[in-house]
């Protein structure tokens, strides 16, 4: 039977793979430390298959480098043997919320999340720390290959510190930043969906080189725009300026398939367009609620340039050198390319003509010409419907004003939650309009703070009935003894974190919400934490035979908790972690049913487990079914395993702990 790898995925090997489907000569065969031979990257070869000339040594190119960029790249790729447990008492609606609230470091939760979300998520937002000199900074000194993490699973420093102060007087202090931020966006390109979009809130201390390292990560075709946002006005601090702006990058995972950008209709601008249910909806005299029919053209297009009667009689065409002798309603006229033409061809204008949506208005400054060829004294428009236009929506503009820091302040007040520099919920509400976030889509953010995202989520759903989903991630970052959070009680900013989801959702349930919202206020939270597993369940060839008696078990001693098993195998496996769990006993051992018939993965992680049970499991047809490696009765009963299920449910997937 199978085993469970129990660790996050190796994105090197995972890399190495796909460049030798491409390149199968680049890649080949070496000896690593230890003597066993692994696969490898002639990377020579590789330079030289990306070339059209002969390459002979380094090549200058345009890129930013930084002292640590390539031990990033390799904390980035490197596995990690740790695990997600639940924390069914921190949680809201445990059993039955669709989000999720991972504590601990976001590099670890980031490659924990790696098989599940795998292009999954449609909407990242981040608020990371802007490098002032007066934040703090993740310290990754743990980089890796994935032979050594084999023999150490606990990825920390000596003193177990995960933040660093990065004062601007550091000689690394853009270097530490840079590569905190470095590994952590390249994990996070993978989790995007193909429609996907990540918006990063920045200051301008790191602007230039975080738009650098998103356009090397994320491709600078995908570059969408800046925002720059109003966080704040008035005031008087600063030595040469008032700091009144931030900004938000905003990268699609690919440019081509991501939404156009929209926004809602302002209430001026629904007061100009056509309303069906009315005889009129747009003003006299305004042209905001209709278009203009005709449009410039330099392509050829004979379908689209013909005369078209006016209410006096006369008839009216495109201005353009090609002018037709014959005057007929709707004769095609072959345009020459300084020609222009109608928008639409003639079949579409008369249907359009039929149903009352052409507008003639009389101007002194047409844009057409009439049956002799002088100027018209009519303009031609169609009507631009209100319901059409709402679908729609408006183009946003790259400037925010709107979404103030002291909306934040208000807001965390209302909810008696002590917190500084958070952003409003609203900013976040409009920016996931914006991408079109809808049903079921997932948004994340692994700088969660005070969790305005999640605030943001609920709230959203609460007001049009969707369903989207959430994903926090925080470190119990200690809080200042000082601050008015300690003293309020809250010890870690994860704490803050949690408390407000939980605030915030019973505020948001007081109010009106959407008759189709299910009301789905909870989450689900989950620690990291080192692996369950025993360091002989990795490293069983270092195992001497005299330590064979004291590892009979494959899981660490006090580790062996039913349900941190059961999230350390849907990690592993990359089983959506909301999923609904139902615990059963069955002839006298516990089993674990995730999801609904049929089951996504039914376990069982007893001990004295016989072959009446396994076929019982078996009747059920599950995806995928795990149990503890030293949990049957027998070995026969072990090995027989595989073959009841290939009898029984030949589509299960079987493995063991």
């Amino acid at each position: 039977m199978e085993k469970l790898k129990m660790h996050s995925p190796d994105l090197t090997d995972e890399n190495i793979a796909k460049i030798r489907d491409l390149f199968p000569n680049c890649v080949t065969e070496a000896k690593d430390e230890n003597g066993k031979l692994r696969l490898a990257v002639d990377f020579d070869q590789l330079r030289q298959e990306l070339s059209d000339s002969i390459v002979e040594g380094p090549q200058e190119r345009y890129r930013l480098d930084w002292p640590g960029k390539r031990e990033a790249l390799l904390t980035a790729n490197s596995p990690i043997a740790k695990t997600l447990r639940p924390a069914r008492a921190e949680s809201v609606d445990f059993d039955t919320t669709q989000n999720l609230f991972i504590e601990g470091d976001n590099l670890e939760a980031l490659k924990l999340l790696q098989e599940t979300y795998l292009g999954k998520v449609k909407m990242i937002y981040i608020d990371p720390p802007y490098n002032t000199g007066n934040d703090f900074i993740y310290e990754d000194d743990f980089a890796e290959n994935s032979g050594t993490f084999l023999t150490r699973t606990n990825q920390v420093n000596d003193d177990g510190d995960r933040l660093v102060a990065n004062p601007e007087g550091s000689g690394r202090f853009h270097s530490d930043w840079l590569s905190m931020m470095y590994s952590r966006l390249r994990l996070t390109r993978n989790l995007l969906s193909d429609n996907g979009v990540i918006m990063i809130s920045i200051g301008d201390a790191e602007l230039h080189n975080m738009k650098k390292i998103a356009d090397e990560i994320f491709g600078e075709s995908n570059f969408i725009l800046t925002f720059s946002r109003m966080m704040k006005s008035g005031g008087a601090k600063g030595r040469f300026y008032t700091p009144s702006i931030d900004y938000i990058l905003v990268y699609a995972k690919s440019i081509e398939q991501a939404n156009y950008f929209r926004k809602p209709l302002t209430a001026e601008q629904i007061s100009r367009f056509y309303n069906k249910t009315e005889s009129s909806g747009a003003r006299q005299g305004e042209l905001y609620g209709e278009e203009r029919l005709y449009k410039a053209s330099l392509d050829h297009r004979p379908n689209q340039r013909y005369f078209i009667e006016c209410p006096d009689g006369s008839y009216v065409i495109p201005p353009g050198k090609n002018f037709p002798s014959k005057i007929a309603m709707g004769e095609k006229v072959l345009p020459t390319s300084e020609d222009g033409v109608w928008k639409w061809i003639f079949s579409r204008y008369k249907d359009e003509l039929d149903q009352d949506n052409i507008v003639f208005k009389e101007t002194s400054t047409s844009a057409l010409v009439d049956e002799k060829g002088n100027q018209s004294r009519w303009n031609i428009y169609n009507k631009l419907w209100l319901k059409e236009q709402q679908e729609k929506g408006s183009v946003p503009s790259n400037l925010i004003t709107s979404f103030e820091n002291r909306q934040s302040s208000a807001e965390l007040k209302a909810l008696s939650i002590p917190f500084d520099f958070s952003k409003p919920v609203n900013l976040i509400k409009y920016l996931a309009g914006l991408v079109g976030l809808e049903n079921n889509d997932i948004l994340l953010d692994f700088f969660a703070g005070s969790a305005t995202t999640a605030h943001a989520t609920i709230q959203l759903n609460a007001e049009d009935g969707g369903n989207r989903k959430f994903i926090m991630v925080q470190l119990p970052e200690e809080t200042d003894e000082k601050s008015e959070a300690f003293k309020a009680g809250y010890k870690t900013i994860s704490e803050i974190s949690k408390e407000r989801i939980r605030r915030a959702g019973k505020k948001i349930l007081e109010g009106d919400c959407h008759a189709d919202w299910n009301k789905d206020i909870g989450f689900r939270v989950l620690k990291i934490d080192t692996s369950n597993m025993a360091n002989v369940y990795y490293t069983p060839q270092t195992t001497k035979q005299a330590d064979l008696l004291a590892a009979v078990d494959n899981i660490k001693l006090g580790r062996d908790n039913p349900e941190d098993l059961l999230f350390q195998v849907l990690v592993d496996w990359g089983v959506d972690l909301t999923l609904p769990i139902r615990r059963e006993i069955i002839q006298g051992k516990t089993v674990f049913f995730v999801n609904h018939e049929p089951y996504d993965l039914v376990a069982c992680f007893d001990k004295g487990i016989t072959e009446e049970l396994v076929k019982e499991l078996a009747t059920f047809k599950p995806v995928r079914v795990v149990f503890r490696d030293n949990g049957f009765v027998s070995d026969a009963v072990k090995i027989n395993v595989d073959q009841i299920f290939r009898q029984l449910s030949p589509a299960t997937d079987v493995k063991s702990i």
